[in-house]
């Protein structure tokens, strides 16, 4: 390798920990709260003499724990509403407890239908409180197949594996999704959830108050020996944990972490996209649609390979950040309110936030900070203007907004190709987006019809028309209305789906679904 080509080349490590700072967000954490997990978990697990191995294991799972976790947000939020602060607030309390997950629900079941007032919010509450326990189970669940999937797309074994398919397991048997009991959970998984929950609770009670809730939890969440030996130790083991960085989380890594090749980074930058469009039906395959768009507008405007390149992975890469605004601003039927932009305008910022890290991905980030630019300054996240914004963040700015164009929101139709390309040639006349630029894209998008694919996994075009549904989050009902047929019959069609697919969940279908171009 040539002298200066590691500074180029990205580490599986460093894509944890990008991952981790995504999750972070979408769990209504502090950033660098997974990284801080890594290291009290590293720290007990020292403590406990753990093997090198579950050591290794501890390493990943702290970081990779939530991987999953956009599966079924739009489940999530249509049941409590804001789904981010849900996730915070549950991560506070015991769900084995009854009356604390019930109070919990009850609190996010009014606040979700306060708007409807009278007897039909007392009605929408009471729907929910019976739906609430199954949608659980299936939103859970799906976590959990999600996070495995895209383990093993990113390189990882089968024990990181196994780990994420049991994340909401405990040690009383009362967790999900196959109520492990006791030694059945793996070591990491008990380690790694007792860390997260003492970083969780000292956050929000303080150091006397978290200890008390854990020393309530031993031996129905937690594992008594992790609770006595954090409540021996919890000065040493809690000690500098607010300044950690991403040098002390890669100097516990219990093996070498090497530069992946080309071919290994590119799938790990379509796994991050995939977890990225997840979140919302509406955006199942965008990444991947946009990614794909600007590398050929780039290819198209005589851009050096490697700018290329950067492009497609960058395209990939552009909406990481969304998964930290809430699912509601995503999906609201009408366009977007001042406070609505203030939100959404944050996912451009969260995404160079996310990749900050390592100077490829920074790099990267550095695109994906201006997807949203535009040269008369009126676009965002820094409102930049015409000489601060490189020929390949023009591009993407134009890939992403013609893509837009032709997917359709919760409060318009998608637009046809042509008026799609219309609406980007007046952008580009305004003065707001290059015109180069623009044009590189319209013929890299052409506008003859697309061909036919070819069958997957030996899907009928029924079967395909039923996935595609599910990975849009709509339900067996709407389904069903919408193709002319019997609830039992798309019932029956996705049975045979998930037999096809080897998948269990309706988030391991979408996936599928997004990874194989069916969206």
């Amino acid at each position: 390798m040539a002298d200066g080509m590691l500074d180029t080349r990205v580490r599986r490590g460093e894509v944890m920990a990008a991952l981790s700072m995504a999750t972070d967000l979408a769990l209504g954490q502090p950033l660098e709260f997974a990284q801080q997990s890594c290291v009290l978990a590293n720290r007990i697990g020292r403590a406990l003499g753990a093997h090198q191995s579950d050591l290794a294991e501890i390493h990943c799972h702290a970081l990779l724990r939530y991987i999953g976790c956009n599966a079924e947000t739009h489940a999530m939020a249509a049941l409590f509403g804001d789904e981010i602060d849900f996730r915070r607030d549950f991560a506070r309390i015991d769900p084995g407890q009854a009356g604390e997950m019930g109070a919990l629900i009850f609190a996010y079941l009014r606040r979700a239908n306060a708007g409807a007032g009278g007897m039909a919010a007392l009605g929408a509450v009471l729907r929910g409180l019976l739906l609430s326990k199954s949608a659980s189970v299936e939103i859970l669940s799906s976590h959990c197949e999600v996070a495995q999937r895209l383990a093993e797309r990113l390189g990882f074994g089968a024990e990181i594996q196994r780990n994420l398919g049991q994340l909401y397991e405990r040690w009383d048997g009362k967790g999900l999704p196959r109520g492990l009991k006791g030694e059945a959970v793996a070591v990491a998984v008990r380690i790694v959830a007792f860390a997260q929950d003492v970083i969780v609770l000292r956050a929000a009670f303080g150091a006397e108050g978290a200890a008390a809730k854990v020393a309530a939890r031993r031996g129905s969440a937690y594992e008594p020996g992790l609770v006595d030996l954090y409540l021996d130790h919890a000065d040493a083991l809690t000690g500098g944990l607010d300044g950690v960085t991403w040098s002390d989380v890669q100097a516990l890594a219990p093996e070498p972490d090497l530069p992946m090749t080309d071919a290994e980074f590119d799938e790990a930058c379509l796994a991050m996209a995939d977890f990225a469009d997840l979140k919302s039906p509406w955006s199942s395959g965008h990444s991947r649609a946009v990614a794909a768009l600007a590398r050929e507008a780039a290819s198209r405007c005589g851009l050096p390979a490697a700018d290329a390149q950067d492009l497609y992975r960058a395209g990939l890469l552009h909406d990481i950040g969304q998964v930290g605004i809430p699912l509601r601003i995503w999906t609201k039927p009408s366009a977007f309110n001042d406070a609505d932009w203030e939100q959404a305008r944050l996912h451009a910022y969260y995404g160079e936030r996310t990749l900050a890290r390592p100077p490829a991905l920074a790099r990267l980030g550095a695109l994906v900070a201006q997807h949203h630019e535009r040269l008369d300054g009126s676009g965002y996240h820094r409102g930049l203007r015409g000489g601060a914004l490189s020929a390949p963040a023009r591009i993407l700015a134009a890939a992403e907004a013609y893509q837009n164009k032709i997917e359709p929101r919760p409060h318009r139709p998608a637009l046809s190709a042509s008026a799609a390309a219309e609406a980007l040639k007046r952008e580009a006349r305004a003065g707001r987006l290059d015109a180069d630029a623009v044009a590189a894209v319209l013929s890299a998008a052409g506008h003859a019809a697309a061909a036919r694919k070819a069958l997957v996994a030996d899907l009928t075009p029924r079967e395909i028309e039923v996935l595609r549904a599910i990975a849009r989050g709509q339900s067996t009902k709407q389904i069903a209305n919408a193709l002319g047929v019997s609830p039992k019959t798309i019932d029956n069609q996705t049975q045979s789906i998930f037999v096809k697919l080897a998948v269990r969940t309706r988030g391991g279908a979408t996936l599928f679904a997004i990874e194989h171009g069916l969206c």
